[in-house]
């Protein structure tokens, strides 16, 4: 299992104030980018190298 000791996680810019669905992100960790859901943060983390989460907002941001 990774170490995910000292991830700064912050909410998505696309996320509601009002609890809705939101996607939490932390890239202050050398080599990946962590993904979670807000409301079970417990029940996993993506992990992802730097250069295939910018492809894949990318890629989302496009479809918007």
């Amino acid at each position: 299992m990774a170490d995910l000791t000292g991830a700064r996680w912050r909410t998505s810019t696309r996320s509601s104030s009002n609890g809705g669905n939101c996607v939490e992100v932390a890239d202050n960790l050398p080599g990946r980018v962590l993904v979670r859901d807000s409301k079970d943060r417990h029940n996993g983390t993506l992990i992802f190298a730097p250069t295939a989460w910018r492809t894949f907002v990318t890629h989302v941001g496009r479809q918007s």
